[in-house]
């Protein structure tokens, strides 16, 4: 499967199509799972989707058309942040990782001045988790009861990461939690 990104026009001939995605379909592991078309003409106004610290990608699959989107935030920092979402049709087809390649090569190969690129998930987003970890990204951090979850107990996001190094070597280089105890 080869994915390629195309890049919205959140402004203009892309408003309608990004608030279209974002409402007809539900997106259970994120913050707001169903936005509604307030949040996401808000969302477009104030530049969620294209401005200094972010810009978004239409995720296009050779045979199946568009199957997904990618906004990445923080973008004047040295590692941003990933925001990727499949299409309800798409999921559980396996593109999640050429998905996620796709937009790392992008990454490193368009952004000279970033050294790491970084996503979160909650805890039970098991199938995003094994993405990340399939495409050579390294589980970084668990932050406990961080994830607010509409109408219910919040739960941990798992932080993921990859190295620019990592990437140009095809290597992923792992670390050792280093456990502190009270006895040292």
């Amino acid at each position: 499967m080869t994915i390629t990104l195309t890049r919205t026009d959140p402004q203009g001939a892309d408003r309608e199509a990004l608030v279209t995605f974002h409402t007809s379909a539900r997106f259970p592991f994120h913050v707001r799972p169903q936005p509604t078309r307030v949040d996401l003409d808000r969302a477009i106004d104030r530049g969620a989707f294209r401005d200094d610290e972010h810009d978004s990608w239409w995720l296009d699959d050779e045979r199946l058309g568009r199957v997904g989107l990618v906004v990445l935030e923080d973008l004047q920092d040295p590692a941003p942040l990933l925001d990727l979402r499949l299409a309800p049709a798409f999921r559980g087809q396996g593109l999640g990782v050429p998905a996620l390649r796709a937009v790392t090569d992008h990454v490193f190969r368009t952004m000279p001045d970033v050294t790491r690129f970084e996503g979160q998930t909650r805890e039970d987003n098991t199938a995003m988790r094994r993405v990340f970890l399939r495409a050579g990204w390294v589980q970084e951090a668990h932050y406990r009861e961080s994830w607010p979850v509409e109408g219910g107990a919040p739960l941990a996001s798992v932080a993921y990461g990859v190295l620019r190094r990592d990437w140009e070597t095809g290597r992923v280089t792992t670390f050792a939690w280093d456990a502190v105890t009270l006895d040292d």
